[in-house]
């Protein structure tokens, strides 16, 4: 049994260390399968209607290209005068932080405990979001690799149907399997992707109308972040309430944080969870741990992907007896609630 638990442990080792090396390859496989589910639904939708596959493929990759060309003219502009502006705003939030510390002082604190401040020190955060959003420029920087890639991906997930067809008249039992990790991946992604396209729309428009800087890259973050939840939109906030802190003052920052929490509530904890249903929900802690390793892997990209890539591997463990274990460990306890529930109304039976 320990040479068991071993020998799997330096197999994750050894996979992990290979993901890492090849990280360049790697993430804009990645992406193009990430795409390629959300575009599969599409896919099969066009097939229905009588178009054949390379020309519905066709139009899929244009779409795909007409949205990066949008965002990278987007991101691309506003992360340049996001950056050109990163020092002043630096400079600003360590003149508050300075005079929160001379308060401090005022009111007692030694140096000792006020060091604890330095940790805390907002500006820091204005760098790593900076940092953070070139590093989301893979995306651009690798367009040709990701639609290539995406072209194989959607030419498979076409003749998929048929394989998984032609493997269930074979009385092949994983057919089953499959189907339900496809169902759920599928539902998960494209149910997260409309709530987050609508909590990014959202956001936009509130700052937009409040003013503060470059609405239009908040908006995206908050898009892309909502795919890690709770999580992700307290990261999303945090930049946009210190910008409108900065340039617009303190009442304006404390509106622009109402504008999260209200949006994030209405649609995350409201909206999502009614269409979503339950089945495919993750542990706060699990969240966490997972964008923290994905994104130590994988980089910026890796945060990005962290929550769909721990989903799509809960998933494929929920359907298999052996690893279904690990799967209720890595959902959430409102699910293990429900499942002791369902055991004891079995058991009354």
């Amino acid at each position: 049994m320990v040479n068991y638990l071993l020998l799997n442990v330096a197999s994750f080792v050894v996979v992990i260390a290979g993901l890492k090396a090849c990280t360049s390859v790697i993430v804009p496989f990645l992406l193009s399968a990430f795409f390629a589910v959300l575009s599969s639904p599409l896919l099969f939708w066009l097939r229905k209607k009588g178009l054949p596959d390379w020309f519905s493929i066709v139009i899929l990759i244009l779409l795909f290209i007409a949205i990066e060309m949008g965002l990278g003219a987007l991101l691309g502009t506003s992360v340049a005068e996001f950056s050109k502006e990163l020092p002043l705003y630096q400079k600003r939030l360590g003149a508050m932080y300075s005079a929160i510390a001379q308060f401090g002082k005022g009111l007692g604190f030694t140096d000792v405990e006020l060091s604890v401040l330095k940790e805390l020190d907002v500006s820091r955060i204005m760098a790593l979001v900076a940092t953070t959003l070139k590093g989301m420029g893979v995306l651009i920087t690798n367009t040709f690799v990701i639609i290539l890639t995406l072209v194989f991906m959607l030419l498979e997930a076409g003749g998929m149907v048929y394989k998984i067809e032609v493997l269930d008249r074979l009385g092949i039992r994983k057919t089953q399997e499959l189907k339900l990790i496809v169902q759920g991946i599928n539902s998960f992604f494209a149910i997260k992707t409309f709530t987050s396209f609508l909590t990014g729309l959202l956001i936009w428009l509130g700052l937009l109308i409040q003013g503060v800087d470059f609405p239009a890259l908040w908006g995206v973050c908050a898009f892309a972040l909502n795919f890690i939840p709770t999580i992700g939109s307290i990261i999303a906030a945090v930049p946009a309430v210190l910008l409108s802190l900065v340039k617009l003052g303190f009442t304006h920052s404390v509106i622009t944080l109402i504008i999260y929490v209200v949006v994030n509530i209405a649609i995350g904890n409201i909206l999502e969870p009614r269409l979503m249903g339950q089945g495919v929900g993750l542990s706060p802690l699990v969240i966490f741990v997972s964008m923290a390793f994905w994104g130590w892997v994988l980089g910026p990209v890796g945060m990005f992907l962290s929550v769909p890539i721990t989903m799509s591997i809960k998933i494929a463990m929920g359907v298999n007896e052996r690893t279904r274990w690990l799967a209720v460990l890595l959902g959430t306890n409102s699910e293990a609630a429900n499942m002791l529930k369902g055991f004891a109304v079995e058991e009354d039976k």
